[in-house]
C-alpha cells in the first residue's frame, strides 16, 4: 500500500500566510499607541505590568525582558536603563501564595492593588479575553486608573470592552495568538530601541 506524505511546506506557507495576514492597518495603529505610551512610560520613569497565563505567560516574561535591558543596552548608540517593568507570573512564591490564600482569579490583580499606581500601564496578554485573572487584572487596572493594553484572539471574550486598547486579532488559533502577542513586544523593541530618549541615563 502507497504512503502519502505529510504536506508539512504547503501547512507552514498557510499558517505563516494566517500570520501575516493578522497584521492589518488597523492592529498597526493600536500597536504604534501603545508603543508611543511605553516610550512615555520610560521617559517618565512609571512602570509597566504584564501578564497571561500559560504561553502567554511566558510571552509575558519574554517581552518584560526586552523591554528591561533590549530597548536601552542592544543596538547602536549609549547603553541606556530600560523600563520599570513586571512580569507579573514570573514570582512563583508570590503566584502560589496569592493562588492558595486568595484564589487564583486574583493572582495578578492582588499584585496591581499593592504595586501599581495610576501612572503606570497594564498589557495583558489572552487568547480567549475570557480568563478569569486576566479579567480581574483589567477591573482593578480601572479602578486605579491604570491605563490598559488587551492583546486578544478568538472573539476578543470579556476583555475586549474591558481593556482601555484592544489589540484583537480575529484569529481562531492559539499559536498564532501567541505568536501575534511576541511580535508585538518585539515591534516595540526595536521601534524603541531606534528612537531611544535623550535624556534618560547610561548604564
Amino acid at each position: 500500500m502507497k504512503s502519502t506524505k505529510p504536506n508539512f511546506i504547503g501547512e507552514a506557507k498557510n499558517y505563516i500566510q494566517r500570520l501575516e495576514n493578522c497584521f492589518t492597518e488597523e492592529i498597526i495603529s493600536k500597536v504604534e499607541l501603545l508603543a508611543n505610551d511605553l516610550r512615555n512610560a520610560w521617559i517618565n520613569g512609571h512602570s509597566v505590568y504584564i501578564c497571561g497565563n500559560g504561553g502567554s505567560a511566558g510571552n509575558a516574561l519574554h517581552i518584560a525582558n526586552d523591554l528591561h535591558y533590549g530597548i536601552g543596552a542592544c543596538g547602536p548608540g549609549p547603553k541606556l536603563t530600560g523600563l520599570r517593568v513586571e512580569a507579573l507570573p514570573a514570582n512563583t512564591s508570590v503566584i502560589t501564595c496569592l493562588a492558595n490564600d486568595t484564589g487564583f482569579e486574583n493572582i495578578f490583580s492582588h499584585q496591581l492593588k499593592v504595586k501599581a499606581n495610576n501612572t503606570d500601564i497594564l498589557i495583558v496578554l489572552s487568547g480567549s479575553g475570557n480568563s478569569k485573572n486576566i479579567i480581574n487584572a483589567l477591573k482593578v487596572a480601572s479602578d486605579i486608573g491604570i491605563k490598559s493594553y488587551a492583546v486578544l484572539a478568538f472573539n476578543g471574550g470579556f476583555c475586549l470592552d474591558l481593556a482601555d486598547v484592544a489589540i484583537h486579532f480575529d484569529i481562531h488559533d492559539m499559536q498564532i495568538a501567541e505568536d501575534t502577542q511576541l511580535i508585538i513586544g518585539h515591534l516595540c523593541m526595536q521601534w524603541l530601541n531606534s528612537n531611544k530618549p535623550l535624556d534618560i541615563k547610561t548604564i
